[in-house]
């Protein structure tokens, strides 16, 4: 049968063909990858978990430090296990020493750096002045600080050091590797750093490790 005379036939409607994706082709409404919630949500959390990690493991270190129970060791120096680096320093009131007078000296001694700035070597003093008085060397070494600085400082709290000396530009205390103040070293008789401990020393350290190890170093 025949058209109706000016009536035009219609097209019959396209089919539609299902998009396949190819490389590098997204489907619309598909999700993005690597845009995913829980992804975003794992690197937003990777930093606060970071930063509290680091807090925690900062105030264990305090609330050891305050108990004596720190493990100096968890702070290492890169000097134990290896003799002293080569200095010479000038004195607080007089003398000063060198490391030649140290290794001269063939007997274990107690290093201690310090300044008249610095809080918690005032609360160390005690400590210090206690292993004096037990028969221990120790030779301070005053931390960027200026000698009439320093000097007052051991007038005002006491002088455990049977030898004092200055180290105003702190270049000799890098070579130690110090990290700050207070700082400890323990050297035997050879001139060889056998402990460290950076921070103050606490009755607890001193009656548990520093004397034991002096009297095992002396024999």
């Amino acid at each position: 049968m025949k058209n109706p005379p000016n009536r035009v036939a219609r097209p019959a409607p396209a089919r539609a063909v299902p998009v396949r994706p190819g490389p590098g082709r997204a489907v619309p409404g598909a999700p993005v990858p690597g845009r995913s919630p829980l992804r975003r949500t794992l690197l937003y959390s990777i930093p606060v978990v970071t930063v509290l990690a680091a807090g925690t493991g900062f105030y264990f270190m305090l609330r050891g430090l305050r108990r004596g129970t720190f493990n100096p060791h968890g702070v290492p120096s890169p000097l134990v296990g290896h003799r002293i680096p080569p200095f010479s320093l000038p004195g607080i009131n007089a003398g000063g020493f060198s490391s030649t007078e140290i290794f001269a000296a063939h007997r274990p001694l107690v290093i201690n750096f310090f300044a008249s700035w610095c809080l918690p070597c005032r609360e160390e003093e005690p400590v210090l002045m206690g292993l004096r008085a037990q028969g221990i060397p120790i030779w301070g070494i005053a931390y960027k600080d200026t000698v009439p600085a320093a000097s007052a400082y051991l007038s005002k709290f006491g002088n455990p050091y049977a030898r004092t000396a200055s180290d105003e530009p702190g270049r000799a205390s890098i070579d130690w590797g110090l990290t700050g103040v207070p700082e400890t070293f323990i050297i035997n008789s050879e001139g060889v750093v056998v402990w460290h401990m950076a921070g103050p020393l606490t009755p607890e350290l001193a009656t548990r490790v520093v004397e034991p190890m002096m009297q095992k170093l002396n024999q």
